[in-house]
């Protein structure tokens, strides 16, 4: 009859289109492995959120490291400073001490002998005290004998070595002398090698060597 339902031909026909292909077309493709994996992305305000988070902590720990940089320079700069000071008032208070000692040892009168080599032993310690000492009495009769004087200048002064403890020191000496041989005066230079030590917060001199 021609006015029936025409027969389905050629078969079921594939979900391409409509809501229910849409719908089966992800798990069509998990099946496949074509699944789309990919994640999502973070929304514009958290984009703009975190990398400020992470500025201020860099920015955080960075004033952390500067201010430990600065205190630890500022440390390091003041000890370097008072090393140097006191390496420079210990080196000033040996020099002041062997040219004392030096003028000390220079001059001599012998109105007052007893005065002038007590100036000696108050700047000398060890064996050179010991030795000078011991010839006191023999040298005030010498000088008394000879009515010699002595006027002893230091012109230079140099530190050969030193360390915490001790130090040598050379120095260089006019003096004009004058006794019963010489009485118009004789010019006389001296250079002289002071080994010194530090006793009781004072540099003293432990032995004494003409070198020139």
């Amino acid at each position: 009859m021609s006015g029936g339902p025409r027969p389905l031909t050629g078969g079921p026909r594939p979900l391409t289109d409509g809501p229910l292909a849409r719908a089966v077309r992800p798990v069509r493709r998990l099946i496949a492995g074509r699944a789309d994996t990919r994640r999502p992305t973070a929304s514009p305000a958290g984009d703009r959120t975190t990398p400020a988070a992470g500025r201020r902590r860099a920015l955080s720990a960075g004033l952390v490291v500067a201010t430990v940089l600065t205190t630890a320079s500022a440390l390091w700069l003041g000890f370097q400073v008072r090393e140097q000071r006191a390496a420079e008032q210990r080196r000033q208070d040996i020099l002041a001490a062997a040219r004392q000692s030096a003028l000390n040892f220079t001059s001599l009168d012998y109105r007052h002998y007893d005065r002038d080599s007590g100036n000696v032993l108050k700047g000398a310690t060890g064996d050179f005290r010991k030795q000078f000492a011991a010839q006191t009495q023999e040298l005030t009769k010498l000088v008394a004998q000879n009515k010699s004087v002595s006027e002893g200048q230091v012109l230079e002064a140099g530190l050969v070595r030193s360390d915490a403890r001790s130090a040598r020191v050379l120095v260089v000496a006019d003096s004009k002398v004058t006794n019963t041989a010489v009485p118009k005066g004789e010019a006389r230079t001296y250079r002289l090698q002071l080994d010194l030590v530090l006793e009781g917060g004072r540099w003293l001199t432990s032995d004494v060597e003409f070198v020139g």
